[in-house]
């Protein structure tokens, strides 16, 4: 049976991409969204974003960010955090508390943010000790993939679209982020990721004879408003990446 869906992920608050990229999947025709979670946090609207995806007939997971904003106190959350959980009331953390980790989608499709067990480890990325990020070798890759019986598996966190197709055959996709082409981490080792351009992104999933074939759509969007609420809530480097796709 043909299967057709579109997955978003790492919004991180910035509604106007988020709008976007729904516009731009509503013009091709579908119906169907997967979100693979990191909604909230940072420096722009998480109270909108929040809003607009409670409003959504979509199936999401929680990202490591969207965590830590009902794992922790405000005192001892980060600076992308603590400002998203002050826009929040208390029915909005309800709706985001009752979202799971993992999920699975219609019985084809395992869906995570991270990896199935860890919500922080880069799946089909890999940090080296010089601050190099780059594609993981298949060993490691299919190590987080066992036990995953569906044919499809999604995951997200690092901000960067790739597909890796495993020895097996299974399909192991990231979207990309709508949100937040570019950020700075400290961990396994300093390093910056970098989209290389300010547009949304997302992808589309169709199953077609039995093979999945995957989209990657990259929607233009008004990215210098976000980059101008970045600046004006003293985050120049997201409001770098914002405006230019790079942080530097």
């Amino acid at each position: 049976m043909p299967m057709r869906f579109a997955a978003i992920a790492d919004i991180h608050g910035n509604h106007l991409a988020l709008e976007a990229v729904l516009a731009d999947i509503r013009a091709q025709g579908i119906a169907d969204l997967v979100n693979l979670g990191d909604m909230l946090s940072g420096p722009l609207d998480a109270r909108r974003t929040i809003e607009i995806l409670m409003n959504l007939d979509a199936v999401h997971v929680l990202g490591n960010h969207d965590r830590y904003l009902l794992d922790r106190p405000p005192e001892k959350m980060g600076s992308w955090d603590r400002p998203a959980h002050a826009a929040l009331n208390a029915v909005q953390l309800d709706w985001l508390r009752a979202q799971p980790m993992t999920r699975v989608f219609r019985d084809r499709v395992f869906l995570c943010h991270a990896t199935p067990e860890n919500d922080e480890v880069y799946w089909l990325d890999t940090v080296h000790p010089d601050g190099t990020v780059a594609l993981s070798p298949l060993d490691r890759i299919e190590q987080f993939a066992q036990g995953i019986t569906q044919s499809l598996i999604l995951c997200a966190h690092t901000h960067l679209a790739r597909t890796v197709r495993l020895r097996d055959g299974r399909l192991i996709v990231n979207p990309g982020s709508v949100g937040s082409p570019g950020y700075r981490d400290k961990h396994p080792f300093p390093h910056v990721v970098e989209a290389g351009t300010p547009h949304a992104r997302y992808a589309i999933l169709e199953l077609v004879d039995a093979a999945w074939q995957v989209t990657f759509r990259h929607v233009v969007y008004d990215h210098e408003a976000m980059a101008a609420l970045a600046r004006r809530n003293n985050q120049p480097e997201l409001a770098n990446a914002l405006a230019t796709g790079w942080i530097k």
